[in-house]
């Protein structure tokens, strides 16, 4: 089975949906056929950083980077 992407702009939404409109991440992720434990990490990382959230295309997060970098070093 092939693993899904998903883009930002769908994240965003679902994240919203949970956040804003109030419905349940079970109901949401029935909804939206993601796992509610999928789901639950998109609103826990957008809630963290919202403009850093979700850089898709395997882009990783400024800190992430140091880590790597740092670790290539070692």
């Amino acid at each position: 089975m092939k693993r899904r992407k998903f883009s930002r702009e769908f994240k965003i939404e679902a994240v919203k949906l949970v956040r804003e409109r109030g419905v349940s991440v079970a109901q949401a992720g029935r909804d939206l056929d993601v796992h509610e434990n999928v789901l639950r990490k998109w609103v826990k990382e957008f809630g963290s950083d919202p403009v850093q959230a979700f850089p898709g295309h395997g882009q990783m997060k400024p800190e992430q980077q140091e880590i790597e970098r740092l670790r290539r070093e070692v």
